[in-house]
């Protein structure tokens, strides 16, 4: 075949094309070698001598494909009613894999001639300011448009009309009057006729089939809601409704284009779900209170797809979470509160997590829900808010209980959970500062008194601490642990020094070297108290070789937080007791007498009256000592228990480490207040160091937004922090106006 344009006999050559597109549309055998000729033929008019006949052939093709359609409409129509949509499903299904073999066969007329003058993509979407309606189609979309206008035109509502009809059989649970291929295939034909549109390629769809669709199934969900509503039984409902929209979307899938199943689901939400809210709502609350799993899970599946539906569900779920936690934490007493506390909010806690993660898939409004009741019932405030939210101090004592020696029968892993778990309560706690109070202060007795479990579970809750709170929140407790090690370097250096002069102090001697502002110790009030004897050369010999090593540095002896070990030589069998320094003193002065009274004592040590009763009564209470009277006065004698014993031969005398005393806490309290107000001021010079002048409401919002992370200052306690800056002359009020606020350089 010669690529060399010529004459070519139009009509002959035409005729010859004809037949062969009569084959291929209606599916028919067609020879390869004819196949092969008339495409030859296509090309040959399209590049005919002396003038191209591509538009004449093109205009042949598509009336040839108007009369084709035409005749198909009759033989579509010619069974009536009841045939119609398997008869139009028969010959769209020839027609639509003929017109693609016709495509094929024009290849050369789609490309040179039709494609090169066609709009481009961006020209279709957004439109052309040259574009005019008479553009050619392809021959694909050709014989797609004429099917379009030629048949969907005269037949769109009379097939409609009877796929609804066969939809609603179907819902019926009847027998189908067409097959289910017929229909599906029927209603993806108003889909695949536009499939070659660039520009709202399902219009067709949607404005002949799917919205009189929807409309329908609307009315149909409507009456069923209706029904069903009837029983009056919300959780029998909510599974119905939820069979329902499976069934609708099983349905869709079945039928319709994948586009269709969201609307088909929503439009069955809208009817049976936003349309019935107050129904709902109306069993919400038993259902919560009861935590009916199944129907909140129901519920939750139901809500989620209603815009705003979900927050009732949402507050009531929070609401009894702050019930529960309160009932879990409310009427707590005795020894162990801060352990039932704790272990009761981490019990609803976790109860209330797994709920949300099982039946509302872990859906954030949910969780939000759970950390808001966490927050309330944790920093909640008895009596209306006129009492503390001890919250912190017992989280504190927790952790202390766990970290402390004598914390019987439980596994090291066990207390490595439960620290864990502790910084979940942590986490929501508002005055951190407070907790860190606390911490810190058992921190210190732990140390200092050696009763830490274990350093490595110590080191580890603290990093837990700073990974919740930052760096500057632990750096206090990480200083203890560094002056603790210090300690242990010196005594190992004074214990040189004491070798290097032969020196013998007679009795072992150790001490720790705590940093006064690190350690929350109350130096303040350092007890009046003079040394035994046998204590005194050990002081002395410190004092000097500290001082040799550290000039300029004072030492301040802190003699109640200190502890000895007495070795009981004047009974039958020996023992070793630990005792707090006071206690130790007492018991040396019977080293050469039996009884002494409690003046004597008393006027001997200089311990002031709290001090030696507290003591004393402790030694009587433990039977090392024996009282000639019930209640000690100063006339009373105490004398040497020579007929005590023990079981064990090392023990403890309890109150040598005393219990955090009432008065304790509230000073504890009392020096969180100080040093909020430290904080917040120095956060108000850097904020105004930086922004030079500033809005009144802008300042509070900023000192609020750095003070959060440890507490959450109130607007009362900012604003007096401004006054008295303000009286310090570090800001003052700008000129023009009394809310704002100037740094004074």
């Amino acid at each position: 075949m010669s690529l060399k344009p010529r004459k070519v006999d139009f009509a002959a050559t035409w005729g010859a094309i004809r037949d062969t597109i009569r084959g291929v549309i209606t599916l028919d055998h067609v020879p390869r070698s004819v196949w092969n000729d008339r495409f030859s033929d296509v090309y040959s008019l399209c590049v005919a001598h002396p003038e191209p006949m591509a538009d004449r052939l093109y205009a042949e093709t598509k009336q040839y494909l108007i009369d084709h359609v035409a005749r198909l409409l009759n033989k579509v129509q010619e069974d009536g009613e009841a045939h119609l949509v398997k008869n139009y499903f028969t010959y769209w299904s020839q027609y639509s894999v003929g017109s693609q073999y016709l495509h094929s066969l024009y290849l050369y007329l789609n490309q040179q001639h039709i494609r090169t003058h066609k709009m481009s993509d961006a020209e279709i979407i957004y439109g052309s300011p040259d574009s005019s309606g008479g553009e050619q189609m392809e021959i694909g979309e050709l014989a797609l448009e004429v099917w379009q206008s030629g048949m969907i035109a005269p037949l769109g509502l009379r097939l409609v009309k009877l796929l609804l009809e066969a939809i609603d059989a179907d819902r019926a649970q009847k027998t189908l009057p067409v097959s289910i291929e017929a229909i599906r295939g029927t209603i993806l034909s108003f889909v695949e006729v536009q499939g070659y549109k660039k520009k709202a390629p399902l219009q067709l769809y949607q404005e002949l089939f799917e919205e009189p669709f929807l409309n329908a199934s609307g009315e149909h969900f409507k009456h069923d809601a209706a029904r069903l509503l009837q029983e009056r039984d919300v959780s029998l409902y909510m599974e119905k409704v939820k069979v329902k929209i499976e069934e609708e979307l099983f349905r869709a899938r079945r039928f319709l284009h994948s586009s269709s199943l969201a609307k088909v689901s929503q439009r069955c939400e809208t009817h049976m779900v936003a349309e019935h809210l107050e129904f709902l709502y109306s069993e919400c609350m038993n259902m919560v209170r009861g935590e009916r799993r199944r129907d909140l899970s129901n519920m939750y599946d139901l809500l989620k797809s209603v815009q705003n539906a979900m927050q009732i569900l949402v507050e009531t779920v929070l609401e009894h979470i702050k019930t529960q936690g309160l009932t879990a934490v409310g009427n707590l007493q005795g020894e162990n509160v801060h352990i039932n506390f704790v272990e009761n909010l981490l019990t609803v806690y976790n109860k209330y997590k797994q709920l949300i993660q099982e039946v509302f898939k872990s859906d954030q409004n949910f969780m939000g829900a759970l950390d808001k009741a966490c927050n309330y019932v944790i920093n909640h405030r008895p009596n209306g808010g006129k009492c503390p939210c001890r919250s912190p101090e017992l989280l504190a004592k927790y952790c202390d209980t766990l970290l402390k020696k004598s914390s019987k029968g439980i596994s090291e892993s066990e207390i490595e959970e439960k620290l864990a778990q502790s910084i979940t309560i942590f986490k929501y706690i508002d005055d951190k500062d407070v907790f860190q109070k606390f911490y810190s202060r058992m921190l210190a007795k732990r140390l200092i008194h050696q009763q830490t479990q274990s350093m490595d579970a110590e080191e580890t809750m603290i990093n837990r601490l700073k990974q919740a709170c930052g760096y500057e929140f632990t750096s206090k407790l990480h200083r203890m642990f560094t002056d603790m090690s210090v300690s242990a370097d010196l005594n190992n250096k004074f214990q040189v020094y004491l070798k290097q002069d032969n020196i013998d102090l007679g009795i072992n001697f150790g001490i720790y070297v705590l940093q006064a502002g690190a350690w929350p110790l109350g130096q303040a009030i350092v007890t009046p108290f003079s040394l035994p004897q046998q204590l005194e050369k050990s002081v002395q010999m410190f004092e000097s070789f500290y001082h040799h090593r550290f000039n300029g540095r004072k030492l301040t002896w802190l003699h109640h937080l200190c502890q000895a070990e007495l070795r009981l030589g004047h009974l039958k069998k020996s023992y070793v007791v630990t005792v707090q320094t006071f206690q130790m003193a007492i018991l040396l002065l019977f080293e050469s007498t039996n009884s002494l009274t409690c003046k004597e004592i008393r006027d001997t040590l200089q311990l002031n009256t709290e001090h030696f009763y507290r003591h004393a009564i402790s030694l009587v209470e433990s039977k090392l000592l024996w009282a000639d009277t019930e209640e000690l006065k100063e006339t009373t004698v105490l004398r040497l228990n020579m007929d005590y014993s023990n079981k064990r031969t090392k023990f403890r005398i309890t109150a040598a480490v005393q219990k955090e005393s009432q008065q304790e806490v509230e000073q504890t309290i009392n020096s969180v207040e100080e040093d909020r107000k430290m904080y917040l001021q120095a956060a108000i010079v850097r904020i105004m160091k930086s922004r030079k002048v500033l809005k009144h409401n802008a300042l509070i919002q900023e000192v609020y937004a750095q003070s959060k992370v440890s507490f959450a200052p109130s607007v009362q306690l900012i604003k007096k922090c401004i006054e008295s800056l303000i009286d310090k002359q570090y800001i003052e009020r700008t000129a023009h106006s009394s809310e704002e606020y100037s740094y004074v350089a």
